[in-house]
């Protein structure tokens, strides 16, 4: 009998926290553990958790004296002294790991502290998604026992004074069970290495060895690999390699403008699963087969609040103003923008982690990522935000039948007015002025702030049409390379200098 035919027992759905569906209280629950757990630490005395625990509605009593952070914030006030060796600052006892992360625009890392519980929640929540297969229809079960090829950043750890800090895929890698070891592709010598270039070949080198089932990682990097692959050994496809491959479990960017270009490369369809995994905890995953978004894990380790995106709590830079208004998880509506507050077992507090999210299913909690508070365009109202790019960009590409692996946009000034200028990745041939005019058409279609603009002070939208290679050229000059980066779909500031100073052919700063 396989495993997924097996019903869970009792007391393992309890161990694993199936949740129950009241939402509201489970994240109760939740914000209970996380303060009853850290109400003797330095953070917690501070900012009185006893307190917050003994009145009558503690969600609100939490927002009334916990501030919302940021990350320069937090670690200016608080982590910063974790990184010192110090215990018992913001989570009991030391913190022994440290997840770097720079984001997409940020050249310096940013040191996201991990526990043990913190890890221990995103395991539960791993185990939990892999046991919602079993309710998949033609489910290859076979393939769930063959190999799990992830392409990440590297897992080496550099050791500090008192702390290791790395890659997240490192972290986990170094806690994961013995009994995955065998699984585990593509294997701790190759995963290791920190010339992304030289792993990525290696991995080319070792395919035909390999039974895979499983492949985890950012799109991007996937396809690039695959298409390595099937170059390498002249096949037609993935699946003359991996025969037993059904499963792809991606997450950080949205799949859809490189779902044309990625099912090419395949003989037959794979199940995609959606992953929302963050340095800082496992936000949500998707538990339902061809679910339009994702589960906001809401019953383990992540106490969730929801800032509305607009222009009352953000800046035209994408900065939160002095004391948002801050919504709590029964509070929200379904089709808003929402930048996505976290409070979690790692002591990380009311933290804004910078992705903006938008409910498709209220009841169920479902979510779908529609991009970076920092990460959008409204030069005059129009509102443009990752998700409309996302979309348009999938339109488009199935209209033309063309495949855009990557895509980026920048405001810019034009004439007294502004514009919007474009730079695709697209080594199909391709119409430039027939796919620019179809993606302003199917933008205008999307948004309806943007088509009021088009015919206002947006006046203008240029595209330039650049090999896959640029984009990939420009994230090593950039020393971001890697499985962890994903290139910026809106290019502002110092990231839009550096870029127009590439294209010239000019040096690029780190």
């Amino acid at each position: 009998m396989a495993i997924f035919d097996i019903k869970l027992p009792s007391r393992l759905a309890r161990a694993l926290r199936i949740p129950e569906n009241n939402v509201r209280r489970q994240q109760l629950r939740v914000l209970k553990k996380l303060l009853r757990k850290a109400r003797f630490t330095e953070f917690g005395q501070h900012f009185r958790f006893d307190e917050i625990l003994m009145a009558k509605n503690p969600e609100k009593k939490f927002q009334e004296l916990v501030p919302v952070y940021d990350y320069n914030k937090i670690y200016k006030d608080w982590w910063h002294k974790s990184l010192k060796n110090k215990p018992d600052v913001c989570w009991p006892g030391k913190i022994k790991y440290y997840a770097l992360s720079s984001g997409t625009s940020e050249s310096a890392s940013k040191y996201i502290p991990i526990t043990n519980d913190l890890l221990a929640g995103n395991k539960a929540v791993m185990i939990r998604q892999l046991f919602t297969l079993r309710h998949y229809q033609n489910l290859p079960v076979k393939s769930i026992g063959k190999g799990w090829l992830t392409i990440g950043g590297s897992t080496h750890l550099q050791k500090q004074e008192g702390y290791y800090a790395g890659d997240l895929s490192g972290i986990t890698q170094k806690k994961a069970p013995f009994w995955f070891q065998p699984f585990y592709k593509p294997g701790r010598k190759i995963a290791k290495n920190r010339d992304w270039d030289k792993k990525i070949n290696e991995i080319v080198e070792n395919a035909p060895q390999w039974d895979i089932g499983f492949i985890v990682g950012v799109p991007a990097w996937i396809q690039l690999t695959m298409e390595k692959i099937i170059e390498r050994y002249k096949v037609n496809t993935i699946h003359d390699i991996w025969p037993n491959l059904a499963f792809f479990v991606h997450g950080g960017v949205a799949f859809e403008p490189y779902k044309k270009g990625f099912e090419r490369l395949l003989a037959k369809p794979l199940i995609y699963i959606e992953t929302y995994l963050a340095s800082e905890g496992f936000i949500a995953c998707q538990d339902r087969q061809d679910a339009h978004g994702m589960r906001l894990v809401t019953s383990e380790h992540i106490f969730h609040e929801f800032i509305p995106f607009d222009e009352k709590n953000f800046d035209a830079d994408g900065n939160v103003v002095a004391d948002p208004e801050v919504l709590l998880i029964d509070e929200v509506e379904e089709g808003k923008d929402y930048a996505l507050l976290i409070s979690t077992s790692a002591g990380t507090w009311r933290y804004q982690i910078g992705d903006t999210i938008k409910f498709v299913d209220k009841e169920r909690a479902e979510i779908i990522i529609t991009g970076r508070t920092k990460h959008f365009l409204s030069l005059v109202g129009e509102h443009l935000s990752v998700d409309n790019m996302n979309r348009a960009i999938q339109l488009v590409s199935e209209e033309l039948n063309i495949s855009i692996p990557e895509f980026t946009v920048a405001g810019v000034p034009h004439d007294n007015f502004f514009a919007h200028h474009w730079y695709i990745a697209c080594d199909d041939q391709v119409d430039k002025a027939k796919l620019r005019n179809r993606l302003d058409e199917h933008l205008k279609e999307l948004n309806d702030d943007y088509a009021v603009e088009r015919s206002s002070a947006l006046k203008d939208v240029f595209l330039d049409v650049l090999s896959e290679e640029n984009f990939m050229e420009f994230m090593r000059q950039k020393g971001k390379l890697g499985g962890q980066h994903k290139f910026p779909r809106v290019l502002k500031g110092k990231m839009l200098e550096d870029w127009q100073k590439f294209l010239k052919g000019e040096p690029v700063s780190r």
